[in-house]
């Protein structure tokens, strides 16, 4: 038997909800990483942020909840040219997010923790997941792989890992039915460099000055082309490495599909043969030479 109940986590309703159902475990899907799902990035942060503390507060109420899962992300780890080769989850980021769902990750993740140390009590499980990825997931990332070129950071070979689409849902089952406290990173086995995810994805790469890649992610944001933020460019410069031993070893999870595998699962549902229009072909060409003409213009 399955009750559905409609409800925003960011009002103080929510704790009603989980009083009434008597909830043993509450699952926290909800942190936005597209402004664009969330009508704009002022909404992004209010659902992200304030709706985490208040759903928080509503589980901290409840003699009822034994288990929280959270479903975080690697973009805590930020990117920089300083990171490690791989990311272990207790390694601190070289650089702190500054901006968007990687800012409002890291604060999820500092209310999830204090939860925790004041309701002891209850098994929490934050699971950090690498980008998602699959025949049918719509993130930025996709978004940018499906673009006709692919603009790119000159002089950078971005580090790439992907948890495909399914095997992020058995992730989540997994972390759900089983006691497995703790935080782990999530991903598929292997590194795609980003060179390599284009010609596996047949696209072409246009490398760019870190100035001129900046404003063409801009201008493709703008025009609604692909969802660029700053921190997607800084990861599309530098990517990012997770260590999975914790998942394997203590969340008891070993996913189906590598990294390579998750991409081109992808790549072969959304990037081949027409599925790009030519209409949105000949506007991002327009926005791309427009926009490398008007900064080489103000260089000059």
């Amino acid at each position: 038997h399955c009750e559905f109940v409609r409800a925003d986590i960011r009002n103080p309703v929510v704790a009603k909800v989980i009083a009434g159902a008597k909830v043993d475990t509450v699952v926290h899907m909800n942190v936005l990483a597209t402004p664009l799902d969330a009508g704009g990035r002022a909404p992004q942060k209010e659902i992200n942020v304030i709706g985490t503390m208040q759903l928080l507060a509503a589980c901290q109420k409840s003699a009822t909840v034994e288990r929280l899962v959270v479903k975080s992300s690697t973009t805590v780890y930020g990117a920089s040219s300083r990171d490690p080769a791989m990311f272990t989850e207790d390694m601190a980021p070289k650089e702190l997010p500054r901006s968007g769902y990687a800012k409002d990750s890291v604060e999820v993740e500092a209310y999830v923790r204090g939860f925790s140390r004041r309701r002891p009590d209850v098994a929490v499980t934050t699971l950090r997941f690498a980008n998602f990825i699959g025949p049918t997931v719509r993130t930025p990332l996709t978004e940018y792989f499906r673009l006709p070129v692919l603009p790119v950071v000159l002089g950078h070979d971005a580090r790439l890992q992907f948890v495909h689409e399914d095997d992020g849902l058995a992730a989540l089952r997994t972390a759900t039915l089983e006691d497995r406290p703790g935080t782990y990173n999530v991903a598929g086995e292997g590194i795609l460099m980003l060179s390599q995810a284009g010609h596996r994805a047949g696209r072409p790469l246009l490398p760019l000055p870190g100035l001129v890649s900046a404003t063409v992610g801009g201008l493709l944001r703008r025009a609604k082309i692909a969802d660029f933020s700053p921190e997607q460019i800084q990861f599309l410069t530098y990517g990012r490495g997770v260590d999975t031993v914790r998942m394997r070893e203590r969340l008891g999870f070993e996913p189906k599909h590598t990294t390579m595998h998750a991409f081109d699962s992808f790549a072969d549902a959304r990037c081949r043969d027409g599925l790009l229009d030519r209409d949105r072909i000949a506007s991002a060409d327009r926005m791309l030479v427009g926009g490398v003409r008007r900064v080489v213009s103000t260089d000059a």
